[in-house]
């Protein structure tokens, strides 16, 4: 048996969930994956993982098997970026999370246009709308925007993502259009809640500040569902301007009060301390932050 390949099978199956989805994340096939975890468990005498028709789940000997394989793997792959980062080719696999709608309109195409350049280099995306654990979770890069809870991690800043207020032509007409902070009051608001508060929206930062309070008739968690209900005409919402860019060109949606814009929030590219001993995660994050740094997303 490979024992290096059992391993890397094994990580495979708690990190996918399923062993068909590993399968799947392994391009080989359902049995090999099976076998291959029998003859692990088989080897080691013990069971690392209970398997029911409906879910898997590690045993406690499994669980701290699967965390020193990870430091196993891990270490190799390190050991194989630093002699291909001596030869200046970059490859192997490159994990990476953002949010759902920024990694759909500037991740992706990015990635597709880097491993063009390094068809060597395969990635995993994972696009999720929380904050992931990138320990825990085994991601290498992230792109966060807002400010950062982590101060174990490197931050590459890029820059500071634009905060506006929009609403449709529609409700502006019915409902008329704000000047100021204070003429919320009147208005009818959609609060996209990773972003802004249900109750009260600051406006200007520092001395300057201003919070208002704000009556919300509709809270959302996801943007999509946020901006739409901006688009359908139900009130004023906040969002990041690249979410929002595309309506405004459009004319389905209009900026207001472009004087009085909530303050902007930064965005950093993210990694572990030692992500960066491989070539081709040293290389993508280089090029990741430079593109970021001269993107206007608007």
């Amino acid at each position: 048996m490979d024992r290096l390949q059992a391993l890397r099978t094994l990580i495979a199956i708690v990190d996918a969930g399923s062993l068909s989805a590993a399968s799947e994340r392994l391009e080989t096939s359902l049995p090999t994956v099976v076998r291959t975890l029998a003859a692990l468990e088989g080897e080691l005498g013990v069971r690392l993982i209970n398997r029911t028709t409906r879910r898997m789940h590690l045993t406690d000997e499994g669980r701290v098997y699967v965390e020193r394989s990870r430091a196993i793997v891990a270490a190799l792959a390190e050991a194989d970026g630093e002699l291909a980062a001596r030869k200046g080719t970059p490859q192997g696999r490159v994990a990476v999370t953002a949010s759902v709608s920024f990694g759909r309109r500037y991740l992706s195409p990015f990635v597709a246009e880097f491993m063009r350049r390094y068809p060597a280099v395969t990635f995993d995306l994972l696009l999720v709308d929380r904050i992931v654990d990138l320990v825990e979770e085994g991601i290498d890069v992230g792109i966060r925007i807002g400010a950062l809870r982590d101060s174990s991690l490197i931050a590459q800043p890029v820059g500071r993502m634009r905060r506006v207020l929009c609403a449709s032509p529609e409700y502006l007409k019915k409902h008329g259009t704000p000047k100021s902070p204070g003429d919320l009051s009147r208005h009818r608001c959609i609060a996209f809640t990773p972003l802004s508060s249900d109750t009260a929206w600051t406006f200007g930062s520092g001395r300057t500040a201003q919070t208002v309070p704000i009556r919300s008739v509709l809270r959302c968690n996801q943007v999509d569902g946020a901006v739409e209900a901006c688009r359908a005409g139900l009130g004023i919402g906040t969002f990041l301007s690249y979410q929002v860019a595309p309506l405004v060109a459009e004319k389905r949606l209009r900026y207001v009060m472009t004087a009085h814009e909530p303050p902007p929030v930064p965005m950093n590219v993210v990694y572990q301390h030692r992500k960066l001993a491989s070539a081709a995660l040293k290389r993508f994050v280089d090029e990741c932050t430079a593109a970021l740094r001269v993107c206007r997303f608007e």
